[in-house]
């Protein structure tokens, strides 16, 4: 490996102690997902498809009910 040379000299003492300095850096924590929709939000939702879904299969049951009145007439 090539050694990197340092624009200081390093110094160290010959009497008394020798002290490190800490520099702070910033740590990153992982992000924090916000959802993007309220709990309230879903659930609203959640009931508008399910009263979707039930008006669906009540006009599908009056569809087949008049197809069976149709094919009693015909036949």
């Amino acid at each position: 490996m090539a050694e990197v040379k340092s624009m200081f000299q390093e110094v160290l003492p010959k009497q008394g102690q020798l002290s490190v300095e800490d520099i702070t850096t910033m740590v990153l924590c992982k992000p924090k997902l916000l959802p993007l929709k309220s709990l309230t939000m879903e659930k609203l939702e959640k009931m508008q498809q399910a009263a979707q879904e039930t008006i669906r299969q009540q006009e599908m049951a009056e569809k087949d009910q008049q197809n069976r009145k149709l094919l009693e007439l015909f036949s």
